[in-house]
């Protein structure tokens, strides 16, 4: 699949989706989180790769793996508890982008490759239950309940209480 800037997932990006996706065991363990990024190929040109995978299913491990200064997109499979309507997941797509300033030319062109290839990125690995835009961690910390207000625990209670009531 390609993008307006013509930057293309690996095969790579798309088998580790599946398996985080489908919540195969790869290595004995289900995938939790998976952060891509963008690689440098030749004078001119880009393809996105895997960065880094991980099973841990603590959430501000996941935060402390994006870079403080460069741009990565995530999948992270986000568990949350229904109560005694059970628990449930969602993927959620993060495209961070920190908002550290770009200092090189080459820093620039990373960041305007990346924000150009995002949709397409998005769309050749599939359906998400929330997408999120982040320049800072406050922009995806679950306790702000601002990307996830499906997820948020007042609006978890609340759904429950409307659907119960109903």
């Amino acid at each position: 699949m390609s993008s307006a800037s013509g930057v293309q997932p690996d095969e790579e990006c798309i088998q580790v989706y599946k398996n985080l996706k489908d919540r195969r065991k790869v290595d004995g363990e289900t995938l939790k989180y998976v952060i891509y990024r963008l690689n440098k190929v030749g004078v001119n040109g880009w393809t996105i790769v895997v960065d880094k995978t991980s099973s841990d299913p603590d959430y501000e491990t996941f935060l402390g793996d994006l870079p403080e200064a460069e741009p990565r997109w995530a999948v992270y499979d986000f568990e949350y508890d229904l109560g005694d309507a059970g628990k449930r997941n969602k993927l959620i797509f993060v495209s961070w982008s920190p908002d550290a300033p770009a200092v090189t030319q080459a820093a620039r062109a990373q960041k305007m490759v990346f924000a150009s290839s995002k949709d397409a990125f998005r769309r050749a690995l599939d359906t998400f239950g929330t997408d999120i835009q982040a320049n800072e961690l406050d922009d995806i910390s679950v306790e702000n309940g601002m990307y996830f207000p499906h997820l948020h625990p007042l609006s978890i209670l609340l759904t429950v209480t409307l659907y119960s009531s109903s």
